[in-house]
C-alpha cells in the first residue's frame, strides 16, 4: 500500500467541501490498494483522498471536519447476501444461535408479518442496524411471487414494493439490491414456476441509487449437514442428497435447473443459485459458465452476467477452475465454517475438509468474492465475519480450515468493492475514489493494524451515505 498523491482533474476543484475526515487511515479499495491520510466530500461525493496538506485547502468555513485521531475510514460496506425484512422481524434472535442450542429447525418471526405496516417496520429496523454497523448496501436475496403466501410474511412479492415505497420516500439508509423469488424459500421450485414468474411478474420500478430490482434466485438444494445438499460424496447413511427443483428423477432435475438458468439468463437476469452441495455447485457452475459463452454479442442489462454461486459450501477445484474462466461470483459466509464444519464432518466425513469452504482457493484462482452474513442466519456485524474469515477460528478456540485463512485486506474488499462489482455498480461505488458516491464508514482504530480477533470490539464511529451523516456514535 502507498499514501495516495491525488492527480484527477477532481483534486483540482477548489470549491470547499462539506466534510473532511482527516489524520487517521483511509483504505480506498481501489485497484493499487492505495491508502490515504485523509478524504474530503463534495456534494455526496468524493472529492479528493490524500494527504492531510493535500486535503487541507478544501477545509471552507461551513466545512464539517472529522479528526480520525488514527482511525480509519472504508468503503460503506455492502453486506450482499442479507435478509432484511427477514431480520427486522427477528432481530435479535439468530438462526445459527437456534441451531448450536440444539434447534436444528429454521426459526421465524414471532408472528407473521401480515400488512405492509408490518413489513415497513421490519425494513427500518434493519435500516437502522445495519446504519449503526456501517453498512450502506446490501443484498436482499430472493423476494417474489413465489413466497407470497408463505409462513413468515417476509419474502412475498409486495415487501419489493414496500422497498421501493420505502426509497422514493427518502427512508431507506442503505442502497438495497434484490433478486426476485418464483419459487419457496428453501424449499421447492420448478422449471415452469419460473417460467410464468419471468411472463407474467412485474417487478417495481428502480429508484435510482437506492433499490434496484437485478434479477433472479434459485434454490437448487439444501444444506450439507441436513443431507439435503447434492454431493458427489456419499453421505453417512449412503445417500448423496438431491436437488429442490421438481422432476421426476435426478436427471429430470439437472435438466429443470440448468433450464431455469438459461431462461433467467435469456430474459436479461442476474443469477444467484443457493448450491451448496458438491455435485450441485459443479452443474451450476457448468451451466452459469455455458449461458456467459453464448453472451457476446448481446445487449445486456448492467447486471446480467454477473452471475453468482451463492453459499457454495463444498467447491471441487474443478469448479472452482470452471467460475474462475467464466467470472462467475461466489457469495458465502466465512462464519459457516466455523460454526458447522463439525456438522458437515459428521454427515460426509473428514474427507470432505479439502473442499469444503475454500475462500483462499476460490480467490487465488480469481473467482469474485464476497464475504455476507445471510442475516439472520448469522449476526449482520461484518466486523465478526472478517475476523471469522481471517482467523476461521470457533467460539471453542479451534480453527477450521486454516489453509482457506484470508488477510485482512482480502476480507475487506470482499466486503467492499467485489459486492459493489456483484451490483454492477463498482463505477460509482465500493471504494474511495474521486467522483464516487460518498458511502463511509468510519472506524474508531484501522482494522489492518490490530488483531483480527479484536475487531468486532471496535466500534464504529460515523457511517455516510452519499454524503449524509446516518450514523453516529
Amino acid at each position: 500500500m502507498r499514501l495516495r498523491n491525488e492527480t484527477r482533474d477532481d483534486a483540482h476543484d477548489p470549491s470547499p467541501a462539506d466534510m473532511v475526515l482527516t489524520g487517521g487511515r483511509i483504505h480506498t479499495m481501489d485497484a493499487r490498494g492505495t491508502v490515504g491520510e485523509a478524504i474530503a466530500v463534495r456534494a455526496g461525493r468524493i472529492a479528493l483522498v490524500g494527504t492531510a496538506d493535500e486535503v487541507a485547502p478544501l477545509i471552507g468555513h461551513h466545512t464539517r471536519v472529522v479528526h480520525l485521531r488514527g482511525g480509519a475510514v472504508l468503503p460503506g460496506i455492502n453486506d450482499s447476501h442479507l435478509h432484511g425484512v427477514w431480520l427486522g422481524a427477528m432481530w435479535p434472535n439468530l438462526l445459527m444461535d437456534q441451531l448450536a442450542g440444539g434447534d436444528h429447525h429454521h426459526g421465524g418471526p414471532p408472528a407473521r408479518l401480515e400488512t405492509g405496516a408490518d413489513r415497513r417496520r421490519a425494513i427500518l429496523r434493519t435500516a437502522a442496524l445495519l446504519s449503526s454497523l456501517g453498512i450502506t448496501s446490501y443484498t436482499e436475496p430472493g423476494l417474489g411471487p413465489g413466497e407470497d403466501d408463505g409462513p413468515s410474511g417476509c419474502f412475498g412479492s409486495d415487501a419489493l414494493r414496500d422497498y421501493a415505497d420505502l426509497a422514493a420516500e427518502g427512508l431507506l439508509t442503505a442502497r438495497v439490491t434484490a433478486l426476485m423469488l418464483f419459487g419457496e424459500l428453501d424449499g421447492a421450485s420448478s422449471r415452469a414456476g419460473l417460467a410464468e414468474g419471468l411472463r407474467s411478474f412485474t417487478p417495481p420500478a428502480d429508484v435510482p441509487g437506492r433499490f434496484r430490482v437485478a434479477g433472479v434466485k434459485i434454490f437448487a438444494d439444501g444444506i450439507p449437514p441436513m443431507r439435503t445438499a447434492w454431493t458427489e460424496e456419499p453421505y453417512d447413511d449412503g445417500t448423496h442428497g438431491g436437488l429442490l427443483v421438481e422432476g421426476a428423477d435426478a436427471g429430470e432435475r439437472e435438466a429443470a435447473l440448468v433450464a431455469m438458468i438459461e431462461a433467467a439468463h435469456a430474459a436479461g437476469h442476474q443469477i444467484g443459485v443457493h448450491a451448496t452441495g458438491s455435485r450441485t455447485t459443479r452443474v451450476v457452475a457448468e451451466a452459469l459458465a455455458a449461458v456467459l459463452a453464448q453472451q457476446s454479442g448481446q445487449t445486456t442489462t448492467e447486471h446480467a452476467g454477473r452471475h453468482y454461486v451463492i453459499h457454495g459450501d463444498l467447491l471441487h477445484p474443478g469448479t472452482i477452475a470452471t467460475m474462475a474462466a467464466a467470472g462467475i461470483g461466489l457469495n458465502t459466509q466465512a462464519g459457516i465454517p466455523v460454526a458447522t464444519e463439525d456438522m458437515l464432518t459428521a454427515a460426509l466425513g473428514p474427507g470432505v475438509l479439502p473442499h469444503a469452504w475454500p475462500l483462499r482457493d476460490a480467490l487465488a484462482a480469481g473467482v469474485p468474492l464476497c464475504l455476507s452474513s445471510d442475516a439472520p442466519v448469522l449476526t449482520p456485524d461484518w466486523r465478526a465475519g472478517v475476523a471469522a474469515a481471517v482467523t476461521r477460528r470457533g467460539l471453542d478456540g479451534g480453527v477450521r480450515g486454516e489453509a482457506q485463512r484470508l488477510a485482512t485486506a482480502q476480507a475487506l474488499r470482499a466486503y467492499t468493492i467485489t459486492p459493489a462489482w456483484q451490483d454492477g455498480a463498482e463505477t460509482w461505488k465500493g471504494s474511495l475514489e474521486p467522483g464516487k458516491v460518498a458511502d463511509l464508514c468510519v472506524l474508531e482504530a484501522d482494522p489492518l493494524e490490530i488483531e483480527p480477533e479484536a475487531l468486532p470490539q471496535v466500534p464504529v464511529r460515523l457511517t455516510v451515505l452519499g454524503g449524509t451523516v446516518v450514523h453516529e456514535a
